[in-house]
């Protein structure tokens, strides 16, 4: 019989249902994503979106290389460009063909390299929301009609604006190509969740065995599920018993006992022994297909925010065609149609957003290149944006907080006889062939204090009550509550206070006699207490939510300073306390690393998830943090206030050229002999996007360290 978890009951004292977790069957979620159709959730093709964003990001990519090499010619033998970097382009004799390299380029350019902005301001235009697409789209195609007008002799040589659109279209792929690479997916939830369920499922027909597709179970069908396996539905059990790892639907990595008339749950593994089944919930009716459903509820119901740079180019369409119109009319009104033309024309090319459309994508892009070499996968560009203004933050205790494994933390001797090196020592030799966890952390406890470990033999381990060795010709026996009941002895004396505390704890019997007492924690990660003092610094709220006892729970929080505990929390109603915690008006960011997790991390203002932890919570997550340690989310903040500060820098970096350029092109000061020369105009527009791209680069700069970003250096 396998011996991995003959402890199950050990805590009983707990008044709990277990509190060990950091996603320990994460590899069986692993399975390829065309499982999916086995969580019986019907039509799942929403979620293709992940490779139709991939394919747009890879043609945006594409198109920029393309245009890039046109761009060249184009710009190279435009005349005006020429002009401005002194020389002449050939217009006569035999290379005179080379000036309509240009035009005949250009045109090419701005229908094929400019049909992603012309195609996206027309939709704009018909939802009448002007915005940086329609922006664009009005730039190309004012300076290709005047550049063809120039180029026929229709007017004025100054309006050969071909450069202009190759660089515009060049730019602006560009920055398209970086900001839908920063939002790009890497996973899907959705998938995730469905990949636990196992490909096959064995039912019982006419007393053989048949196997199916988990998704043709119907209710009343008999399953057998052979240890080590998933459950492929929801069930009774109606023979056998197992130690079921439940850790990827609660989160809890301690298994749980279940026996004939206990219910488990799709997805669960049977650890150590086999099952028979009646099937009682498939499809959507599953517990796995709830969590599907509130994480699905959860990422459709997460509002997007209105964009800075789509705001600011409104805001920026409507000045650059208010000023246009005001310049036509006025000159006209003094008698100059020739130059009201010129000057029309030049202030809407001058308007063309070159550093308005690098301000937002640029500065992400390369955030999220930095935060990624500081161990911060950044997702959801929005939940960037957003990290800044939280002023609560979420905690999931077990992997998070803690390290989600347990540890020995107390020995209480009740014998005269022995030391507390003694029992460990005697402990971790009756447990050294076991792979229980609280084995492997007794081995580990006597392996820290150097003890010398001697020999068992006889080896013997019973599910539910413990194991048992002759060591040096006395039966050593560790277990819990059913094992002390099985020798008809009593607990020792500091068992209670322990319970209080919610610890689990096991027994040491030699020869019939208890000896001494284990108690078992999951230890608190050195950095936590850190984090905490760090977030209270920066004025936030630190939330703990966890699925154990209140005892457990307060324990906890008092050792680390936190503010608030949610205790006691079944996995389906963790989104439910984020949903309170914005009742009260709080911006909240949810930290975790489970399957149970993963509705609250949709839920949330932000989703930070653990990087050790399960797919799907990293998939419902809007930051991946690729280490464990909570210090991270301090260096999440600090990305995500020196990000915005570029933003807004860039913005106003680009903002400004226009604001000063346009209405110099328009001839604000013509009264005074002043009217801003395109070739001025093309500088200081060169210069604002030189100056947004250096900017956004002085984000490499930050520190993202943890130690760093928690001291506040």
């Amino acid at each position: 019989m396998s011996t991995q978890h003959e402890h199950e009951n050990h805590n009983v004292h707990a008044g709990h249902d277990g509190h060990i977790s950091h996603g320990a069957h994460a590899d069986h979620m692993n399975h390829d994503s065309s499982h999916a159709s086995h969580a019986g959730q019907g039509d799942h093709t929403d979620h293709t979106d992940h490779a139709g964003h991939g394919d747009h990001v890879a043609q945006f990519r594409r198109l920029f290389w393309i245009m890039l090499v046109i761009a060249i010619p184009v710009i190279a033998f435009s005349p005006m460009f020429g002009h401005l970097v002194g020389y002449a382009v050939p217009e006569t004799g035999i290379l005179g063909w080379l000036r309509w390299l240009s035009p005949i380029l250009g045109t090419l350019m701005y229908f094929w390299g400019g049909k992603p902005f012309l195609t996206g301001g027309l939709s704009e235009l018909r939802d009448r929301n002007p915005g940086m697409m329609l922006l664009i789209a009005l730039a190309i195609t004012v300076a290709f009609l005047s550049s063809w007008g120039s180029a026929l002799g229709l007017l004025d040589a100054e309006l050969d604006f071909w450069w202009e659109l190759a660089l515009l279209v060049v730019i602006m792929l560009a920055g398209h190509w970086l900001e839908m690479r920063s939002l790009a997916q890497t996973t899907s939830a959705l998938d995730s969740l469905a990949a636990l369920l196992p490909d096959e499922a064995e039912t019982i027909v006419d007393g053989e065995t048949v196997m199916v597709d988990p998704a043709d179970l119907r209710l009343g069908d008999t399953v057998v599920v052979r240890p080590g396996a998933a459950v492929p539905a929801d069930g009774r059990v109606i023979d056998g018993s197992a130690s079921m790892d439940e850790s990827m639907v609660t989160g809890e990595s301690t298994t749980v006992r279940r026996a004939e008339g206990d219910t488990v749950v799709a997805g669960t593994v049977a650890t150590d022994s086999g099952l028979r089944l009646e099937i009682t919930a498939t499809g959507d009716d599953t517990a796995l297909a709830g969590i599907q459903k509130l994480v699905s509820e959860a990422q459709n119901s997460t509002s997007r925010a209105q964009r800075i740079a789509d705001k600011a180019s409104a805001w920026l369409f409507w000045f650059a065609l208010g000023v246009a119109v005001v310049t036509a009319s006025v000159w006209s009104l003094v008698g100059m149609p020739d130059s009201a033309v010129v000057r029309t024309i030049t202030v809407l090319v001058i308007a063309c957003p070159h550093a308005l459309g690098l301000a937002i994508p640029l500065v992400v892009s390369i955030a999220t290149e930095r935060a990624a070499r500081g161990g911060v996968l950044v997702k959801d560009r929005l939940a960037l944006e957003t990290m800044r203004t939280i002023d609560s933050v979420l905690f999931d205790k077990t992997g998070t907080l803690t390290k989600g494994e347990p540890t020995v933390t107390a020995v209480e001797v009740t014998t005269e006889n022995c030391t507390e090196d003694e029992i460990l020592a005697l402990a971790a030799a009756a447990e050294t062939d076991s792979e229980h966890p609280l084995a492997r952390a007794i081995v580990r406890a006597a392996r820290n204090r150097g003890l010398e470990v001697p020999v068992a033999a006889n080896f013997l381990s019973s599910p539910a009550v413990g194991v048992k060795a002759q060591i040096d010709g006395a039966e050593v026996a560790v277990g819990g509550p059913n094992l002390l009941s099985e020798h008809g002895v009593g607990e020792a004396p500091i068992t209670a206070q322990w319970s209080r505390e919610g610890a689990i704890i096991l027994h040491v019997i030699v020869d019939g006699s208890v000896i001494g007492a284990l108690k078992f924690a999951d230890e608190i990660r050195p950095e936590s207490r850190e984090a905490v003092d760090a977030l209270h610094r920066r004025g936030a709220q630190v939330v703990m939510i966890t699925g154990d006892a209140e005892a457990v729970a307060q324990a906890v929080a008092a050792e680390l300073g936190i503010d608030r505990v949610f205790a006691g929390v079944h996995p389906a109603d963790k989104a439910a306390k984020v949903a309170e915690l914005h009742g009260e008006g709080r911006k909240v960011a949810m930290v975790g690393d489970g399957v149970n997790d993963a509705p609250a991390l949709a839920a949330a203002d932000v989703g930070i998830a653990i990087g050790a932890g399960t797919d799907v919570a990293i998939g419902s997550a809007g930051v991946i943090l690729a280490s464990d340690d909570p210090r991270s989310v301090l260096s999440v903040i600090e990305l995500s206030r020196a990000t915005f500060r570029k933003m807004k820098q860039n913005l106003w970096w680009a903002a400004g050229y226009n604001l000063i350029s346009v209405p110099l092109a328009a001839g604000i000061l013509a009264p005074i002999g002043f009217v801003l020369p395109m070739s001025v105009g093309a500088i200081l527009m060169s210069i604002s996007t030189i100056v947004v791209a250096l900017n956004a680069q002085l984000l490499r700069r930050l520190d993202l360290r943890p130690e760093a970003s928690a001291s506040g250096v």
